[in-house]
């Protein structure tokens, strides 16, 4: 019974021609993200298996397996996880609610977003010079689990600060109209409406954390460390300890001879412990923006 005018039509035609678009970008990154694994996968094939997850290095790294640099990174992103989350959400919380709009919390706000893209590198050197030789703990996993909780501390107080921001002001005025403090407004209705932006800023940590080779190599991490094999509980917090960052990078650069599929291996495990992790933080993000009632 209606017939399209030419203005419809062209809205039309301009909506595919976006839609078509937009597409395209995302296939452009999602296409050759996925050809990289499966060129990963394909060659580290011959050697993937559970021998290869739970026995240690061997032969001067040209055989066996990855438990102990897996164990070693396990650590460090736990470690690093527990130091850096806690901090970082109070820090948001407190730039948020708490501090006032001056030019000291604008400085804070700025040196914060600047940290986050300061490389890597300094971050090491920072941890080598703090933990390491001025607080005497020496290059251990504590100190290099702190080097990394202070490098990946500005992804999560902005991702924070962000998930703290968006949720929507009147929520708080009916709470303080209710009676409420700002602490008990800030406990039961902004913390639990911005988990999901908080668990965000938390995946990206976990991601960085895993990957970092400077940071633990001059902090804590080493070319070799024998352990037992599975034992979970190998690594003492003041013990060196290997990494799959580490170890991948010794094993493609130093080791002469080294069989083609080992160091394939080691960046597919080192790429499914990071994609696990984030899994697991991704589906706890679904399962509470579904409880989520705005």
């Amino acid at each position: 019974m209606f017939t399209a005018t030419p203005l419809t039509l062209k809205n039309e035609r301009s909506e595919k021609a976006a839609r078509l678009v937009f597409l395209s970008m995302t296939l452009l990154m999602v296409i050759p993200l996925l050809l990289i694994i499966l060129h990963l996968v394909a060659k580290a094939w011959p050697i993937l298996s559970l021998d290869f997850l739970i026995k240690n290095p061997s032969h001067g790294m040209r055989a066996g397996g990855v438990f102990a640099p897996l164990l070693g990174t396990i650590y460090l992103v736990l470690f690093s996880l527990l130091i850096a989350t806690p901090l970082g959400v109070m820090t948001a919380v407190y730039l948020n609610e708490y501090a006032r709009d001056n030019a000291l919390t604008r400085i804070i706000h700025l040196a914060v977003v600047n940290l986050a893209g300061v490389p890597s590198i300094v971050y090491a050197l920072f941890g080598l010079g703090a933990f390491v030789l001025a607080a005497g703990i020496g290059r251990s996993v504590l100190a290099a689990s702190l080097t990394l909780a202070i490098m990946t501390l500005p992804v999560i107080i902005t991702s924070t600060k962000e998930a703290l921001s968006s949720v929507p002001f009147a929520f708080r005025e009916a709470c303080w109209n209710v009676g409420a403090t700002r602490w008990q407004t800030i406990r039961h209705v902004v913390l639990p409406n911005s988990i999901n932006g908080i668990l965000t800023g938390i995946i990206l940590q976990v991601s960085r954390a895993a990957g970092e080779t400077a940071p633990v190599m001059f902090t804590g991490a080493v070319f070799y460390k024998a352990i037992r094999e599975g034992d979970f509980f190998a690594y003492g917090l003041l013990d060196q300890c290997m990494a799959l960052s580490m170890h991948l990078f010794t094993i493609s650069t130093q080791v002469p001879d080294v069989p083609d599929a080992l160091p394939y291996g080691t960046a597919v495990v080192l790429l499914g412990t990071v994609l696990l992790v984030n899994a697991f933080a991704i589906i706890l993000r679904v399962r509470l923006r579904s409880r989520k009632k705005w």
